[in-house]
């Protein structure tokens, strides 16, 4: 909304001052639009789900309970 609070407006200054209001809207708008998508988190992707393959080795059987 709009309102003139000081000042006598003729029509055409009106129309001038809602036209500028208008487009600095609209380039604010289109502005927020083109903002870089959000990075999404690995946390849940599928590619996760796969486990990494066995190891075959002396020992590894122990050693793989830490990761190793």
């Amino acid at each position: 909304m709009l309102r003139v609070v000081k000042g006598d407006l003729t029509p055409e200054e009106l129309a001038a001052l809602v036209a500028v209001v208008a487009a600095r809207n609209a380039a604010a708008a289109h502005a927020a639009a083109r903002t870089e998508p959000k990075v999404r988190s690995q946390w849940g992707h599928p590619a996760r789900m796969a486990r990494a393959p066995h190891r075959v080795g002396p020992d590894l059987w122990r050693r793989s309970a830490f990761g190793g």
